[in-house]
């Protein structure tokens, strides 16, 4: 992060180096989060269980002390994800006017290399192969072909197997996650949401991972 004079003020200059140090910061929350939610999951409970029997006296067959600081942890780190993601938004705007202003005034500009393919958080890392007509991926816009960027809290930087995706799915049902593909070689963004329908699983589409 470069510090500029402009008179009196001073003002911030974004580096691609603060960007990929916020996207670290992002994959580091995402892993925190998924991490409570496993204690979650192993606790049998979810975000919204009951913590108290049918009589209404508390659980004895569950930590609810564990329960309820994974909860408020869950709670507090997507506070902190909606931050880091509105920065990484703003710093990837200013990054790209800059560059656009700069390649409008240097003629040698359009040798560099764009501002997306900077970041290799943006390379794609599974492909859709199949779409379910009516389904909630259908629905959401994905279509055959589209190169997956990112899908929820999965991304190029901790993506290992498909079971990652499986695990979001499984742990967002009912909540829209953010799907970034690669369409005809354009970045697009899509809300899918994953959910029963009368097809099988909560997705509708069949994704399988881009061999490097």
């Amino acid at each position: 992060m470069k510090m500029t004079g402009d008179n009196s003020a001073r003002n911030v200059e974004i580096t691609m180096d603060d960007v990929k140090n916020l996207m670290k910061k992002k994959d580091e929350i995402e892993e925190q989060i998924k991490a409570y939610y496993d204690v979650l999951e192993d606790q049998g409970v979810g975000v919204e269980g009951s913590l108290v029997d049918p009589e209404g006296f508390p659980r004895g067959d569950v930590n609810i002390y564990q329960i309820r600081t994974a909860r408020h942890s869950i709670s507090c780190l997507q506070n902190d994800h909606k931050d880091v993601m509105k920065e990484i938004e703003e710093s990837l705007h200013q990054l790209h006017a800059r560059e656009k202003a700069k390649q409008g005034g240097d003629a040698s500009g359009g040798q560099e290399e764009p501002m997306e393919q900077q970041v290799t958080l943006h390379a794609p890392f599974a492909r859709v192969d199949a779409v379910t007509q009516g389904s909630p991926s259908c629905k959401a816009g994905l279509r055959v072909g589209d190169e997956v960027t990112e899908f929820g809290s999965v991304n190029t930087g901790n993506f290992q197997n498909l079971q990652n995706i499986a695990s979001v799915v499984q742990h967002s049902e009912g909540k829209p996650l953010r799907v970034a593909v690669i369409r005809d070689g354009q970045r697009a963004q899509m809300s899918l949401t994953p959910q029963r329908w009368t097809g099988r699983g909560l997705l509708g589409c069949n994704i399988v991972p881009i061999i490097q």
